[in-house]
């Protein structure tokens, strides 16, 4: 079964499992409050992309934490997590649409028009060269001085935080959602892909690499601290 295809299966009760994660609701508020904080003083409307939004927990951050009018834009290339994001309520500034990180239709978005995309829980389900276009897409994006704002998980190069995500992982998560969603293969991935995914040292350089400047990043407080990480940067003012 492909990523996609798990996602898809697991999209009915997927709001249902991760409201069950202490903190979840909370760690995406703070990134789209560290976002649209970046973006203070710039003039509204804002344009912003929240890429890879799933069933819209993210969206509705942004909603929540943006100026009334602000538009935007939730992509991801899951039909089945958009189905759930659609039926849930919006303001008309909203939309979502179908569409997959490291192969954007790049052209259709306005290119250089958008003034910050959050992202969360994306990175570690790409390979390394789509992750390398996922980031030059939204390079390509974001006006100059956009903001650009990472919720990702990491536990390599931290003993600690590998144990604490194996043990949640095994005793909490992966029965949960044998349980719930008869879905053990989606959440058997998350524990693969947070063991395998690069150190924060390491995805802060591929921001480098990509051209983001005023890169920075920090873990968040509780049981996740050193394994959920929020990562900033921005695109220059100016193309060099």
């Amino acid at each position: 079964m492909t990523t996609r295809a798990a996602f898809d299966r697991g999209a009915k009760r997927y709001d249902l499992l991760v409201a069950l994660n202490p903190g979840y609701h909370a760690h995406l508020r703070r990134a789209a409050a560290a976002l649209v904080g970046c973006l203070r003083g710039r003039p509204e409307p804002w344009r912003l992309i929240d890429l890879a939004c799933g069933s819209g927990a993210s969206t509705r951050a942004l909603v929540d934490a943006a100026p009334p009018g602000t538009q935007i834009v939730g992509l991801d290339a899951s039909p089945g997590m958009l189905s759930q994001a659609r039926t849930k309520r919006w303001p008309a500034s909203v939309t979502f649409a179908e569409a997959t990180a490291g192969a954007l239709p790049v052209q259709e978005w306005q290119p250089g028009t958008h003034h910050g995309v959050l992202t969360a829980y994306l990175f570690r389900n790409l390979t390394p060269a789509e992750r390398t276009d996922a980031l030059a897409e939204i390079q390509d994006l974001l006006a100059p001085g956009g903001s650009l704002t990472v919720v990702e998980y990491s536990v390599r190069g931290s003993l600690r935080a590998q144990v604490v995500w194996t043990l949640v992982s095994w005793l909490v998560i992966i029965p949960l959602g044998a349980l719930l969603d008869r879905n053990v293969g989606l959440y058997t991935y998350l524990w693969r892909s947070v063991m395998e995914f690069d150190t924060p040292a390491d995805f802060m350089q591929h921001l480098d690499d990509a051209g983001f400047v005023d890169i920075a990043t920090r873990s968040v407080p509780g049981w996740q601290r050193d394994i959920l990480h929020l990562y900033m940067a921005r695109k220059p003012k100016e193309t060099p």
